[in-house]
């Protein structure tokens, strides 16, 4: 518990950038246990040495000793002056991994054994590589986060035990960039709700029994190609347009305060995951939708564009806080 505390407390202290140079401020050495063993054993051979007058065991002691510098040296300069760059993960459904991209530039000589790693999951195991000279290498790390919305990337280690293994350089950081995670879908995903006619008069979408939407049709000749709902040609074979004297009046409208929780009470999470499922079935099927959540409104829409901005908000949406609590 207080090493977590003492460790959240130096994590703390250090700024938050997506590109950071390797100096001496930044960075930290020390033995590994083979270090500390190998300087247990110089002691013990100085020892020796010195009680039995042996001249060959001074100099084996010295000549350890001096090439256990020159590797304290080089760990150190392994890391020293190297650059590092995030980019910004993709989106990602919460419970899923998103894959964070790191970039090591590198303005010297060749770099060998650079690792990288999760600084919380540093024992799960760290991924390393060697960057050529006035060059770049990019390594790839995964995180899951548990929860929707924006989430702070996970702080960072880079470390190197080259070339001899007896010291451990390392240094923190901690990425600016953070991750937006979209709500669960919902498993098993409920069919899509019946159509209902929308503020505007307009008849909805309704999903038919058979996972289908009104508003397509058997393809005629000389349908424009733009028509075709190429989705469902990729998945059933079947050719099949849009039906535009019908989609012009017809929209979907996912409406949060229709669903009715499982449980019975309010369970904004819960609804905000069956939201997320109708979202990717309606894109699915090339059906346009609307989106209602409380205090905001997407107007109807298709495409991939209405489905990222769909999950943006429901990913970033927070239920109003009630105030005036009883006393």
């Amino acid at each position: 518990m207080l090493r977590q505390r003492l460790r959240a407390w130096f994590e703390n202290r250090l700024p938050r950038s997506d590109s950071q140079t390797l100096t001496q401020r930044n960075l930290y050495i020390l033995p590994t246990k083979a270090g500390w063993g190998f300087c247990l054993t110089l002691v013990v051979m100085l020892l020796a040495s010195i009680n039995y007058q042996l001249n060959l065991g001074y100099a084996l002691t010295f000549l350890l000793g001096g090439t256990a510098l020159v590797s304290l040296h080089q760990t150190h300069g392994n890391l020293r002056r190297l650059g590092l760059r995030i980019k910004a993960p993709a989106p990602v459904f919460a419970g899923e991994p998103a894959t964070l991209e790191i970039v090591i530039d590198n303005p010297g000589g060749e770099r060998h054994g650079v690792g990288l790693a999760l600084h919380d999951a540093r024992r799960e195991g760290i991924a390393f590589c060697d960057v050529p000279a006035q060059g770049s290498a990019q390594l790839r790390l995964r995180f899951t986060p548990a929860t929707r919305g924006r989430q702070a990337l996970p702080t960072l280690l880079v470390e190197t035990h080259f070339p001899l293994g007896l010291f451990r350089a390392w240094t923190v950081w901690r990425p600016a960039s953070q991750a937006l995670v979209y709500p669960a879908p919902e498993q098993p995903a409920q069919p899509l709700p019946a159509g209902r006619p929308s503020e505007r008069g307009e008849l909805q979408a309704r999903s038919g029994s058979g996972g289908e939407f009104d508003g397509v049709r058997a393809y005629r000749r000389g349908d424009p190609l733009r028509q075709v709902v190429w989705k469902k040609v990729a998945r059933a074979g079947e050719l099949v347009s849009r039906d535009t004297s019908a989609s012009a009046a017809q929209a979907l409208v996912l409406d949060y305060g229709a669903i009715a929780t499982p449980r019975g009470g309010e369970d904004s999470e819960a609804r905000l995951s069956r939201l997320a499922a109708w979202v990717l079935a309606a894109e699915r099927l090339g059906q346009a939708f609307a989106l209602k959540l409380p205090g905001l409104d997407l107007p109807a829409a298709g495409g991939e564009a209405q489905r990222r901005a769909a999950l943006e908000a429901l990913a970033l949406w927070q239920p109003a806080r009630r105030s005036g609590a009883a006393a």
